[in-house]
């Protein structure tokens, strides 16, 4: 029953891969700076993190959003 989505970008992109991805390039302290989200800027764990952004929807939306501008084309 899954729909074909062309046009999002994050279609098939687990959560837990954008922030490993994320951090990789970043880091804590600038995924914190440049997203203004205390989850990564106060003693962050990836677990923690994580855990965060599944619960917290306008910081999930953030974090998307600042994936799609900065690591895909």
């Amino acid at each position: 029953m899954s729909k074909e989505q062309p046009n999002n970008p994050l279609h098939g992109i687990k959560l837990a891969t954008i922030l490993e991805e994320l951090y990789l390039e970043y880091g804590w302290e600038e995924l914190g700076y440049s997203l203004s989200i205390n989850a990564f800027k106060n003693n962050p764990t990836y677990k923690s993190s994580l855990k965060f952004l599944r619960t917290t929807p306008w910081a999930r939306e953030k974090v998307e959003k600042f994936y799609v501008k900065n690591m895909i084309d």
